[in-house]
Protein backbone atom coordinates (compact mmCIF):
# COMPACT_ATOMS: atom_id res chain seq x y z
CA UNK A 1 0.00 0.00 0.00
CA UNK A 2 1.36 3.38 -0.99
CA UNK A 3 1.91 6.24 1.47
CA UNK A 4 -0.97 8.20 -0.07
CA UNK A 5 -3.31 5.23 0.32
CA UNK A 6 -2.29 4.83 3.96
CA UNK A 7 -2.88 8.52 4.61
CA UNK A 8 -6.30 8.32 2.95
CA UNK A 9 -7.24 5.26 4.99
CA UNK A 10 -6.10 6.96 8.18
CA UNK A 11 -8.08 10.07 7.30
CA UNK A 12 -11.20 8.01 6.66
CA UNK A 13 -10.81 6.29 10.01
CA UNK A 14 -10.37 9.61 11.78
CA UNK A 15 -13.46 11.02 10.07
CA UNK A 16 -15.46 7.91 11.03
CA UNK A 17 -14.30 8.16 14.65
CA UNK A 18 -15.10 11.87 14.75
CA UNK A 19 -18.56 11.20 13.32
CA UNK A 20 -19.19 8.46 15.87
CA UNK A 21 -18.02 10.71 18.70
CA UNK A 22 -20.29 13.52 17.49
CA UNK A 23 -23.31 11.22 17.16
CA UNK A 24 -22.67 9.75 20.61
CA UNK A 25 -22.39 13.20 22.19
CA UNK A 26 -25.53 14.40 20.41
CA UNK A 27 -27.51 11.38 21.58
CA UNK A 28 -26.22 11.51 25.14
CA UNK A 29 -26.80 15.22 25.73
CA UNK A 30 -29.82 15.99 23.53
CA UNK A 31 -31.75 12.98 22.27
CA UNK A 32 -31.62 10.75 25.36
CA UNK A 33 -32.55 13.48 27.88
CA UNK A 34 -35.53 14.33 25.65
CA UNK A 35 -36.92 10.82 25.31
CA UNK A 36 -36.28 9.79 28.92
CA UNK A 37 -38.32 12.77 30.16
CA UNK A 38 -40.86 13.06 27.34
CA UNK A 39 -43.86 15.10 28.45
CA UNK A 40 -42.61 15.44 32.04
CA UNK A 41 -41.63 18.63 33.83
CA UNK A 42 -38.31 19.04 35.60
CA UNK A 43 -40.08 18.78 38.96
CA UNK A 44 -41.82 15.56 37.93
CA UNK A 45 -38.60 14.08 36.64
CA UNK A 46 -36.80 14.83 39.91
CA UNK A 47 -39.64 13.83 42.23
CA UNK A 48 -39.81 10.59 44.19
CA UNK A 49 -42.61 8.33 42.99
CA UNK A 50 -44.17 5.10 44.29
CA UNK A 51 -42.05 2.10 43.35
CA UNK A 52 -38.73 3.93 43.50
CA UNK A 53 -37.94 2.20 46.78
CA UNK A 54 -38.10 -1.23 45.14
CA UNK A 55 -34.84 -0.70 43.26
CA UNK A 56 -32.02 1.25 44.89
CA UNK A 57 -29.30 0.96 42.26
CA UNK A 58 -31.14 1.46 38.97
CA UNK A 59 -29.10 1.37 35.79
CA UNK A 60 -31.30 4.06 34.25
CA UNK A 61 -34.54 5.90 34.93
CA UNK A 62 -37.13 7.59 32.75
CA UNK A 63 -40.13 9.71 33.71
CA UNK A 64 -42.75 10.46 31.07
CA UNK A 65 -46.12 12.11 31.40
CA UNK A 66 -49.32 13.09 29.64
CA UNK A 67 -52.29 15.26 30.61
CA UNK A 68 -55.64 13.58 29.97
CA UNK A 69 -58.97 15.39 29.72
CA UNK A 70 -60.76 12.79 31.85
CA UNK A 71 -61.14 12.13 35.59
CA UNK A 72 -58.81 9.60 37.26
CA UNK A 73 -61.53 6.93 37.36
CA UNK A 74 -61.84 6.83 33.58
CA UNK A 75 -58.08 6.74 33.09
CA UNK A 76 -57.78 3.99 35.69
CA UNK A 77 -60.31 1.76 33.93
CA UNK A 78 -57.93 1.56 30.97
CA UNK A 79 -54.75 1.44 33.01
CA UNK A 80 -55.57 -1.63 35.11
CA UNK A 81 -55.74 -3.87 32.08
CA UNK A 82 -52.27 -3.44 30.55
CA UNK A 83 -50.65 -6.46 28.99
CA UNK A 84 -50.33 -8.39 25.77
CA UNK A 85 -53.50 -6.91 24.28
CA UNK A 86 -53.19 -3.36 25.55
CA UNK A 87 -50.38 -1.32 24.07
CA UNK A 88 -52.98 1.27 22.97
CA UNK A 89 -51.61 2.15 19.57
CA UNK A 90 -48.21 0.46 19.58
CA UNK A 91 -49.39 -2.94 18.40
CA UNK A 92 -46.99 -2.74 15.48
CA UNK A 93 -43.97 -2.81 17.80
CA UNK A 94 -45.36 -5.66 19.89
CA UNK A 95 -46.21 -7.67 16.80
CA UNK A 96 -42.81 -6.93 15.29
CA UNK A 97 -41.30 -8.96 18.12
CA UNK A 98 -44.07 -11.55 17.96
CA UNK A 99 -46.23 -10.72 21.00
CA UNK A 100 -49.52 -10.77 19.04
CA UNK A 101 -50.71 -7.43 20.48
CA UNK A 102 -54.27 -6.22 19.87
CA UNK A 103 -55.16 -2.99 21.66
CA UNK A 104 -58.59 -2.82 23.25
CA UNK A 105 -61.13 -0.16 22.28
CA UNK A 106 -63.41 -0.48 25.28
CA UNK A 107 -63.28 -1.40 28.95
CA UNK A 108 -65.29 -4.03 30.81
CA UNK A 109 -65.75 -4.42 34.59
CA UNK A 110 -64.56 -8.04 34.65
CA UNK A 111 -61.24 -6.96 33.12
CA UNK A 112 -60.44 -4.55 35.97
CA UNK A 113 -59.54 -7.05 38.66
CA UNK A 114 -55.81 -6.54 39.24
CA UNK A 115 -54.63 -7.06 42.82
CA UNK A 116 -51.17 -7.00 44.45
CA UNK A 117 -49.03 -10.02 43.47
CA UNK A 118 -51.02 -10.59 40.28
CA UNK A 119 -49.11 -11.33 37.09
CA UNK A 120 -49.35 -9.13 34.02
CA UNK A 121 -48.50 -10.98 30.83
CA UNK A 122 -46.73 -9.13 27.99
CA UNK A 123 -46.59 -12.00 25.50
CA UNK A 124 -48.35 -15.30 24.76
CA UNK A 125 -47.49 -18.26 26.99
CA UNK A 126 -45.95 -20.02 23.98
CA UNK A 127 -43.66 -17.06 23.22
CA UNK A 128 -40.09 -18.04 22.41
CA UNK A 129 -38.79 -16.15 25.46
CA UNK A 130 -39.54 -17.84 28.80
CA UNK A 131 -42.51 -16.49 30.82
CA UNK A 132 -40.49 -14.87 33.65
CA UNK A 133 -38.96 -12.49 31.12
CA UNK A 134 -42.31 -11.59 29.56
CA UNK A 135 -44.34 -11.11 32.73
CA UNK A 136 -44.56 -8.41 35.39
CA UNK A 137 -45.81 -8.63 38.96
CA UNK A 138 -48.13 -6.11 40.59
CA UNK A 139 -46.19 -4.73 43.57
CA UNK A 140 -48.42 -1.81 44.54
CA UNK A 141 -51.98 -0.92 43.65
CA UNK A 142 -53.97 2.03 44.98
CA UNK A 143 -57.19 2.35 42.97
CA UNK A 144 -57.35 5.43 40.73
CA UNK A 145 -53.95 6.54 41.99
CA UNK A 146 -50.99 4.12 41.72
CA UNK A 147 -50.03 0.97 39.85
CA UNK A 148 -46.49 -0.37 40.26
CA UNK A 149 -45.25 -3.36 38.26
CA UNK A 150 -41.92 -5.16 38.66
CA UNK A 151 -40.04 -7.52 36.37
CA UNK A 152 -38.16 -10.69 37.26
CA UNK A 153 -34.85 -8.76 37.18
CA UNK A 154 -36.06 -6.10 39.63
CA UNK A 155 -36.81 -3.37 37.10
CA UNK A 156 -39.94 -1.34 37.86
CA UNK A 157 -42.71 0.33 35.86
CA UNK A 158 -44.88 2.75 37.87
CA UNK A 159 -48.05 4.57 36.78
CA UNK A 160 -49.16 7.47 38.96
CA UNK A 161 -52.41 9.39 38.45
CA UNK A 162 -52.68 12.93 39.77
CA UNK A 163 -56.00 14.84 39.47
CA UNK A 164 -55.30 18.42 38.43
CA UNK A 165 -58.93 19.47 37.87
CA UNK A 166 -62.39 17.92 38.15
CA UNK A 167 -62.15 16.42 34.66
CA UNK A 168 -58.39 16.36 34.09
CA UNK A 169 -55.71 13.87 35.13
CA UNK A 170 -51.95 13.97 34.96
CA UNK A 171 -50.52 10.52 34.29
CA UNK A 172 -46.86 9.99 35.20
CA UNK A 173 -44.99 6.87 34.14
CA UNK A 174 -41.62 5.99 35.63
CA UNK A 175 -39.42 3.15 34.42
CA UNK A 176 -36.35 2.06 36.38
CA UNK A 177 -34.01 -0.45 34.80
CA UNK A 178 -32.24 -3.07 36.89
CA UNK A 179 -28.42 -3.13 36.90
CA UNK A 180 -26.70 -5.12 34.16
CA UNK A 181 -23.31 -6.62 34.97
CA UNK A 182 -21.90 -7.04 31.47
CA UNK A 183 -20.66 -4.14 29.40
CA UNK A 184 -22.24 -5.63 26.27
CA UNK A 185 -25.56 -5.96 28.07
CA UNK A 186 -25.50 -2.32 29.17
CA UNK A 187 -24.64 -1.20 25.64
CA UNK A 188 -27.54 -3.25 24.25
CA UNK A 189 -29.88 -1.71 26.81
CA UNK A 190 -28.97 1.89 25.99
CA UNK A 191 -28.84 1.44 22.22
CA UNK A 192 -31.81 -0.91 21.71
CA UNK A 193 -33.99 -1.58 24.75
CA UNK A 194 -34.30 1.98 26.01
CA UNK A 195 -35.22 3.60 22.64
CA UNK A 196 -37.66 0.75 21.89
CA UNK A 197 -39.30 1.18 25.29
CA UNK A 198 -39.68 4.90 24.60
CA UNK A 199 -41.45 4.23 21.30
CA UNK A 200 -43.79 1.75 22.95
CA UNK A 201 -44.48 3.85 26.04
CA UNK A 202 -45.09 7.07 24.11
CA UNK A 203 -47.61 5.39 21.81
CA UNK A 204 -49.22 3.69 24.79
CA UNK A 205 -49.65 7.00 26.63
CA UNK A 206 -51.07 8.77 23.60
CA UNK A 207 -53.39 5.86 22.84
CA UNK A 208 -54.57 5.64 26.42
CA UNK A 209 -55.12 9.40 26.49
CA UNK A 210 -57.27 9.26 23.36
CA UNK A 211 -59.35 6.36 24.65
CA UNK A 212 -59.94 7.78 28.13
CA UNK A 213 -60.85 11.16 26.67
CA UNK A 214 -63.40 9.91 24.18
CA UNK A 215 -64.77 6.74 25.74
CA UNK A 216 -66.58 6.41 29.08
CA UNK A 217 -65.79 3.24 31.07
CA UNK A 218 -67.80 0.06 30.53
CA UNK A 219 -69.04 1.29 27.14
Amino acid sequence: MSDSSRRLLTLRRLVALAGLAFATTLYRHLVRPWHTSWGATTAERRSSLPGDELLDDALAQSTRAVTIAAPPGEVWSWLVRPGQSDFYGCDWLGNFVGTDAHSADRTLPDEQTLTPADTVRLAPTEYFVSPPVTTLTVRELDAERVLVLQGFDGGTWAFVLEPIAAETTRLLVRSRAAPISSRAGRLLYFLVDEPAHFLMEREMLLGLEARARRTPPDS
